[in-house]
């Protein structure tokens, strides 16, 4: 039978099989309407007109017919000719009113004194607050000398209760104290030459006018709620005043009615300004739609707690230098070239809000700026300092852990020590990463610095951390005590088969009993079954079965028990309320008094409970402290700090009490953990842990011989030398000596104190007095009695001062291997166990 024909391109004549061989009926193409439904969806989908893009395009829309129908009435108006703008009348005790409480300085001398030309800055100053309403006004006993002015511009005002309470909304206005402001200048954008050449000839008689915007922010210090006022106006460089109007954050401001707070003056000038102002706000908002950058509105209801809208006046002092040198001080800050300007004078000015409407009047007095290439500057530098103290830190923690990173190493520091510079530093690392979103680009990558540092600071504190953590869970692991059995069987006699172990080490006093030794047991032997919770007729009293516990005494009882549950719950209190604690200041301060108060304080504790040095190295603790305490008090004693934090005068005592903690640390090093301890404080806080250093009789002693062998090392095979003074032995080895030659021998050291000590010392020991004699016996015996007991002091101090270095040479360890101390730290830096019976050992 002939093959069908196959054709690889068409596929015509093929036909498929099975695995059977059997023919299989080709599948049918599938049909393509799904797939064309799918489409048009996704096609209707992405052309929708219902998302919030859409909406702010049509928002943006609007803005912009309402803002060139604005500009054509503000034309026709300015040109004289028919307009549906008309500029309000002001109140004839506005101007008054401002210039009392604003005095001006008058006319300068251009050699002498001149404003700055431009004040885009950052302003901060105090406030007070006053209540011009008729009722207020009337019942003030305050000797105002505006109040007169006040009054009539308050008369005809009708204040309705009602309304005056909605406008004012739930915002406390006499509790703000202190208030900062940030304020733009910038040119007038005149694109017509026509109105550019109208406006020099105008400013050459009314000197220069520029427009300014920002925004003044509130704080109620009870609750921490800012209120947030948009401020729009002009400036006139000639008066060195301000004159605008502040509406709540959210409100539009018809920049329009401008014109009517300046004096006739300057009216014109002003009017062309604020043309120009708005034609470049009609660009701007064409461009951005042009390109498609498209930001949905975001709702201001709920962001605005008052409706209340202020009439903005300010004044700014003038400083003494002459405008020339002022202008050329201007043009560097502008476009650095490194010449010498003058010193950049202090920019002061004194604002008031009014408000005819709410019967409100805020005096903001003693503001200070601070130019904004003057802060940027300043945070750059501020990056620079931090980013140094953290690379230091960096540094000194990498050098810390690969010394300490040993198990003798690692059971002697505190994992919280590292824990808590890890919650500061994650805070710090938010807290830059913030900054330098919002300084706009322009130091974002000097703050990138420092905060990547602490971020990778964070990483290996919180890593080194969890590894201490690890290594000394078996620390806090509670055993549960057995159960007593309800009758206990005699233990079994089984004769010892074994080496005379114990005898040779039965001298050998042992605070650490080495691990138990199984006796080689005879056959027919039968010894007491183990208690378990099996052959036990009596449970533990107080104890509970899971079940029959509640599901709070069982997460008590789990946490309680559990390290690790401790540590879970512990990041959990920490991840939930970080947040709320980095939003509100009054938390942010006692966060940072409490972590900074136990930096090292956990490891103090540690050091005295394990009877145990830190390990920690003194240019960690020393340059650690340093560091963190240069970034604390940064920012809690600098009056002129980046954040405008206002100094805290706590901090000095917070740093005092950090200093010390760190000198503690250093001084338990040389000084031993409880030094500064009395000693029943210590021998309570202290654990009982076992003691390398047992006293050790020699083997051979030679009083002629300055050197001494305790046998060999374990490790390096070596004899083990220590150095004998002639009046002392190893330990307890005056035990050896017999007490006639240790008479003899402070005998020939002294015959006059032993003749003084043997005469007076034995009878006082025996509670015997002497009634004769008289005053000068009595005397003499106080005299040498205290002259013996300080050679007895002084001998015994020398004494063992040379038995504590002598047995800093051997360690004895709990199996009863002996090494040299030196070679012992070499092994339990690598393991923790006998080199030579590899049993467990305690820390060294």
């Amino acid at each position: 039978m002939d093959e069908p024909d196959r054709d690889e391109e068409a596929q015509i004549g093929t036909t498929p099989a099975n695995a059977n061989g059997g023919a299989v009926r080709p599948q049918r193409p599938r049909s393509s309407l799904p797939s064309i439904l799918f489409i048009l969806l996704m096609l209707l989908l992405l052309t929708s007109h219902n998302g919030e893009e859409y909406l702010a395009r049509h928002q943006y829309q609007d803005a912009l017919q309402m803002l060139t129908e604005h500009l054509g009435n503000y034309t026709a108006w300015r040109n004289g000719t028919e307009s549906n703008f008309s500029l309000p009348d002001t109140h004839p005790s506005i101007p008054l009113l401002t210039d009392t409480l604003l005095p001006n300085n008058g006319t300068l001398d251009p050699f002498h004194s001149s404003y700055y030309s431009n004040i885009t800055g950052f302003i901060h100053g105090d406030v007070k607050f006053y209540n011009i309403t008729p009722d207020a006004l009337r019942n003030s006993s305050e000797s105002l000398s505006w109040k007169p002015l006040a009054e009539q511009l308050m008369e005809g005002v009708e204040i309705n209760s009602t309304q005056l309470s909605q406008a004012l909304g739930e915002w406390n206005w006499s509790a703000p104290v202190r208030t900062s402001m940030s304020v733009m200048e910038k040119e007038p954008e005149l694109e017509n030459l026509q109105l550019s050449s109208w406006y020099n000839a105008s400013v050459s008689a009314a000197d220069k006018i520029t427009f300014v915007h920002g925004r003044i922010e509130l704080t109620d210090p009870h609750t921490s709620e800012d209120l947030r006022l948009d401020i729009e106006g002009v400036r006139s460089h000639s008066e060195g005043k301000i004159y605008g109007f502040g509406v709540p954050h959210g409100h539009g401001i018809d920049i329009r009615l401008v014109p009517g707070l300046v004096p006739e003056a300057i009216r014109n000038a002003t009017a062309l300004v604020i043309e120009s102002e708005l034609s470049a706000r009609i660009t701007k908002l064409k461009n951005m739609m042009d390109a498609g950058v498209i930001e949905p509105s975001k709702s201001t209801d709920d962001e605005t707690p008052t409706n209340c809208t202020f009439s903005v006046f300010a004044q700014l002092n003038s400083v003494n230098i002459p405008k020339a040198l002022m202008e050329e001080y201007e043009q560097e800050v502008q476009q650095p070239t490194g010449i010498r300007a003058v010193n950049p004078p202090r920019l002061s000015l004194k604002t008031v809000l009014l408000s005819r409407e709410c019967g409100m009047l805020y005096e903001f007095d003693d503001m200070e700026g601070l130019r904004s290439k003057t802060f940027f500057r300043k945070v750059i530098t501020y990056a620079g300092t931090a980013g140094i103290a953290y690379l230091i830190m960096l540094l000194l923690l990498s050098r810390q852990m690969e010394k300490s990173y040993t198990p003798s190493g690692i059971s002697r520091v505190s994992r919280w020590i590292f824990l808590v510079q890890s919650t500061v530093d994650s805070v710090s690392f938010a807290g830059h990463i913030t900054f330098a979103i919002l300084a706009e680009g322009r130091t974002s990558l000097g703050l990138i610095a420092p905060a990547f540092l602490t971020c990778l600071t964070f990483i290996y504190e919180a890593q080194f951390a969890m590894t201490i953590y690890q290594i000394q869970l078996p620390e806090q692991t509670v055993t549960p005590s057995p159960p007593s059995p309800a009758v206990a069987p005699p233990p079994a006699v089984v004769p010892n088969t074994t080496s005379n172990t114990a005898d040779t080490t039965e001298s050998i006093p042992n605070t650490y009993p080495p691990p138990p030794i199984q006796p080689s047991v005879p056959a027919g032997t039968t010894l007491p079954p183990p208690v378990t919770a099996n052959n036990t007729n009596n449970a533990t009293p107080g104890a509970q079965s899971p079940q029959s516990m509640t599901f709070w005494s069982f997460f008590w009882h789990h946490v309680r028990t559990d390290p690790q549950a401790r540590m879970y719950l512990m990041l959990f209190v920490f991840l939930t309320s970080i947040v709320r604690i980095i939003l509100s200041p009054t938390l942010s301060f006692l966060f940072v008094a409490c972590t900074y108060s136990s930096i090292w304080a956990p490891q103090i504790w540690r050091s005295i409970k394990r009877g145990r040095s830190s390990g920690l190295t003194v240019e960690y603790v020393l340059g650690t402290t340093a560091c963190r305490l240069y970034m604390m008090l940064y920012f809690l004693t600098c009056p002129r700090n980046v954040l405008e934090v206002e100094p805290r005068n706590w901090a000095y005592h917070l740093a005092a009490f950090v200093s010390l903690q760190a000198i503690v640390v250093v001084l338990q090093e040389c000084l031993g953990p409880t030094f500064f301890l009395p000693k029943r404080l210590s021998e309570l806080a202290t654990v009982k842990t076992y003691d390398y250093h047992p006293p050790l009789p020699l083997p051979n002693p030679d009083p002629e011989q300055p050197e001494q062998s305790l046998g060999d090392c374990s490790i390096c095979m070596d004899a083990i030398i220590v150095h004998v003074a002639k009046d002392s032995v190893v330990g307890g080895g005056e035990r050896s000596r017999s007490g006639g030659e240790r008479e003899e021998r402070g005998k020939e050291k002294s015959d006059y104190w032993d003749s003084h000590s043997h005469s007076t010392g034995p009878s006082k020991r025996k509670g015997a007095t002497s009634t004769s004699g008289g005053a000068n016996v009595s005397a003499s015996a106080s005299a040498s009695a205290i002259a013996s007991g300080g050679m007895e002091i002084l001998n015994a101090v020398q004494k063992g001062v040379g038995n504590a270095v002598t047995r800093k040479s051997y360690s004895l360890a709990p199996c009863h291997h002996l090494f040299h101390t030196e070679c012992l730290e070499r092994w339990l830096a690598i393991k923790n166990i006998c080199p030579q019976c590899r049993r467990p050992l305690p820390p060294l």
